[in-house]
């Protein structure tokens, strides 16, 4: 399989580039999940210094930031997002020095960094729930959390019929017979937002952060902050619906939005400030600074809904579940580009765009329908569509490589809690959590620094082929592919931020759309049959993952491709 990248860029492209304001509109982000992306001590688990040595390959791949998935003090009782402590960096992971050293060193390097939040729930080790179980029922820190009595008798009955969002009641009852809420793992109690101190509390920790240099938040279940008054009972068929058409009492609550807008206002303090009071200045991309953001993590019923959280006075971006979960179909993927569009300009906010994260199969095996050369054909495809997009696009790690899903770990191995669990998710999220491999010919591949050495979960042998070490400097592997897509999609002057795409007229199963801007316009291509298409030919060939003739008046597309093109 062969790319190819001409030289048909404007010649002004880079300082139309470099003009751009407010980097998070056209950012295409990277997410790093720290327990598995590089080991720094060789004990097997990715670390914060392993991510800091491995910044330079970040950079090299083009990407404008990093998003760190939760490296808190914390029992792992969900890989970190059950937190004991938001201030304190896990020693599994390092220490806050190691965390400032990662801050400086990005932004010497012209990445930014985001860090995860986790604002609707904590640890059943924070000290604040510690304290509660310690002073039981009546005690005004039980108010900080949802601590009610139980239904039946001798309340041996949960206070209501919600279900855990990883299986089970989404109520645990205690030893003096109260019960608590959460709305994931029992190790994870839901925080009350009706309560002041929990607001102060999280205002506190997001200066902190922005003190220290971060340059911003993604926010985790951004939707499920605020519940309904009364925590009303709901009904297991409208619970189901949880990702359907339909809000339920425990998600989406229009409550968040006065929340979020009291944080838009203390993250616009920092506007200007990249790196905090007394910290050096960003460098290196040579764009605008746009201040700090927050971007939310929010499963709501339409992408209309989504985009109440993005109104000017409240967060910057939100992942776009609704495309990710979208299938390998011309006319669902211009519906849902239309719509994602459509919502995010009335509210004047970018798109995202998304493929795969650390919740989901990776999008290489998703869209393989059991054929693992066709999956990886198509998610080079969906790669640089998502990249052709107006707006911001987020990259999970790996997907560079084009890892696949490992679908065939072991039992014991497993580490995800839902899959220890009797209903809720189906518990396989360790396929797309396996660490990265980086060089050499056997495990670990250099995902820690003693060959041979441990790694939290098992990678396959077949891995040795798709080490970072393998595809560097080979035209066709898809690390060099992505680096040359981002590498376009930088310099092009239409690519990037922007509110619309001019679609083209197209044959059944094939996707055109063209972007325009003053220094010079794109056209996007893309066959989703399994057989190639003859189209016109639009331009000059800018990039392709599958090898492509070019012709004067028509080109055949291949199958399952997608294809850039100056205009």
């Amino acid at each position: 399989m062969t790319q190819h990248v001409t030289d048909a860029l404007p010649t002004d492209a880079s300082s139309a580039a470099s003009g751009r304001r407010e980097w998070w509109r056209d950012a295409v982000i990277y997410q790093v999940y720290p327990r598995s992306f590089a080991d720094g001590n060789g004990d097997g688990m990715g670390d914060l210094p392993g991510v800091r040595a491995r910044l330079p390959y970040l950079k090299e791949l083009g990407v404008d930031a990093v998003w760190l998935s939760p490296f808190y003090a914390s029992p792992q009782a969900d890989a970190g997002y059950d937190v004991a402590d938001y201030r304190a960096v896990d020693p599994m992971f390092g220490n806050l020095t190691d965390a400032d050293d990662l801050v400086r060193d990005a932004h010497g390097l012209g990445l930014r960094v985001i860090v995860d939040l986790v604002p609707n729930h904590c640890s059943d080790q924070h000290e604040w729930f510690k304290q509660a179980l310690r002073e039981g029922p009546g005690s005004p820190i039980r108010e900080r959390f949802h601590f009610r009595p139980g239904k039946g008798e001798s309340g041996e009955l949960p206070p209501n019929d919600w279900e855990s969002i990883f299986g089970g009641p989404a109520w645990t009852r205690v030893e003096d017979g109260e019960w608590y809420l959460h709305l994931f793992a029992p190790e994870q109690p839901d925080f009350n937002w009706d309560h002041p101190a929990v607001h102060d509390e999280f205002r506190s920790i997001l200066r902190f952060w922005l003190d220290l240099g971060i340059d911003g938040f993604r926010i985790d279940v951004a939707h499920g902050l605020v519940k309904a008054a009364g925590l009303p009972d709901i009904g297991h068929d409208e619970q189901v619906k949880l990702l359907g058409t339909e809000a339920v009492p425990y998600f989406d609550q229009d409550g968040v939005h006065e929340i979020y807008r009291s944080w838009r206002r203390i993250l616009d303090e920092y506007t200007g400030n990249e790196t905090g009071p007394e910290g050096p200045s960003l460098e290196g991309r040579g764009r605008e600074t746009g201040g700090r953001i927050a971007v939310a993590e929010a499963w709501t019923p339409t992408v209309e809904r989504s985009a109440l959280y993005l109104r000017p006075d409240e967060l910057h971006q939100a992942f776009n579940f609704s495309y990710l979960t979208t299938g390998w179909n011309a006319a669902d993927l211009r519906e849902v580009i239309d719509r994602s569009l459509g919502a995010m300009n009335a509210v004047h906010a970018p798109a995202t765009w998304v493929l795969s994260n650390h919740d989901v199969v990776r999008h290489s095996t998703r869209l393989a329908e059991g054929d693992e050369a066709r999956g990886l054909r198509r998610a080079r495809a969906a790669t640089l569509l998502m990249l052709a997009l107006p707006g911001s696009a987020y990259l999970y790690q790996g997907e560079e490589l084009g890892l696949p899903e490992v679908v065939d770990l072991p039992d014991e191995v497993r580490q995800d809690p839902a899959f220890f669990r009797s209903a809720g998710q189906d518990g396989t999220r360790d396929g797309c959590r396996v660490p990265l491999p980086w060089s050499g010919e056997a495990a670990p591949f250099g995902f820690g620094p003693v060959e041979g050495g441990p790694s939290w979960l098992p990678q396959p042998a077949s891995w040795k082929n798709l080490t970072v070490e393998a595809q560097e400097g080979d035209p066709t592997s898809t690390l060099e592919f992505y680096r040359s897509a981002l590498a376009v999609r930088r310099e092009h002057p239409a690519l990037g931020a922007g509110r619309q795409v001019t679609w083209l007229p197209t044959p059944d199963g094939v996707l055109a759309f063209r972007r325009d801007s003053a220094e010079g316009s794109f056209v996007c291509t893309v066959n989703l049959t399994a057989a190639p298409v003859p189209f016109p030919t639009p331009g000059t060939l800018l990039l392709a993952g599958a090898d492509v003739e070019p012709g004067t008046e028509t080109t055949e597309l291949p199958a399952d491709s997608t294809v850039w093109w100056a205009v």
